[in-house]
C-alpha cells in the first residue's frame, strides 16, 4: 500500500513480479535503472531524462525503450511540441520485485551488486563523517531471514515514498545474505 499518492505524478500499481530473463536484463543495466529511480519522483520526458543523468538523448532514447518493451514503463501522457508529440514516461510500478526466474536463464545475474555499489557511491559521506550505517549478525532459519525481509521491503517503499525536498538525495541501501560469520556452539546442557 503506498504512503504517499503524490508521488510519482501519475497513476501506477504497487509491485510488478518480475519472472522474465528479459525483465531482469532490463532492469539490470546502471543506467536503466538510474532512470527507473527517476521516474519514481514524476514522470518525465526522454530529454529531460538525458539532461539528469548527463547522457546523449539518443542514448537514453535506447534505453527507455528497452525498459518499454520488458513492460516496465509506460507513457503517462503527452504534449505537442511545435510539430512533434513529445512522451513523457512513467513506471509501470512502484516496486519491481524479483520474483522465481529459472537461474540458469540468468546465470550470471545480470544485476549489479547493490551493496557494492552502494559502497562505492557512500565512500565521500563516510570521509566527510555524514554517513549512518549498520552490520549485525543473526543465526536465523531461512524462513525467519524471508519474513524479515519482507518487513525491511515494507521500509524500503516507504523510503521511496517519502516527498522530495532539499536539495540532497540520499542513498538506502539494505540487504540480507548468508555469511561465514562464526556462531558460538549450542550451550552445554546444565546438570
Amino acid at each position: 500500500m503506498s504512503i504517499n499518492t503524490e508521488f510519482p505524478d501519475y497513476e501506477l500499481v504497487d509491485r510488478i513480479v518480475v519472472t522474465k530473463p528479459a525483465e531482469l536484463r532490463a532492469m539490470a543495466d546502471p543506467l536503466r535503472t538510474t532512470i527507473l529511480d527517476l521516474l519514481l519522483e514524476r514522470a518525465a520526458t526522454v530529454t529531460e531524462l538525458a539532461g539528469a543523468v548527463e547522457r546523449p538523448k539518443s542514448t537514453v532514447a535506447y534505453h527507455v525503450k528497452v525498459l518499454f518493451e520488458a513492460g516496465m514503463l509506460r507513457v503517462v501522457r503527452t504534449r505537442r511540441v511545435r510539430a512533434i508529440e513529445e512522451r513523457f514516461y512513467g513506471r509501470t510500478a512502484r516496486v519491481f520485485f524479483v520474483g522465481k526466474v529459472p537461474l540458469e536463464e540468468v546465470t550470471p545475474p545480470p544485476w549489479t551488486n547493490y551493496l557494492a555499489d552502494a559502497a562505492a557511491e557512500s565512500m565521500p559521506a563516510y570521509h566527510a563523517d555524514r554517513m549512518f550505517a549498520l552490520l549485525r549478525h543473526a543465526r536465523i532459519s531461512r524462513e525467519r531471514a524471508a519474513d524479515f525481509w519482507e518487513r525491511v521491503d515494507e521500509v524500503v517503499r516507504e523510503f521511496s515514498q517519502l516527498p522530495r525536498e532539499g536539495d540532497t538525495v540520499y542513498g538506502f541501501i539494505t540487504g540480507l545474505y548468508p555469511t561465514d560469520h562464526p556462531t558460538l556452539p549450542e550451550p552445554a546442557p546444565t546438570d
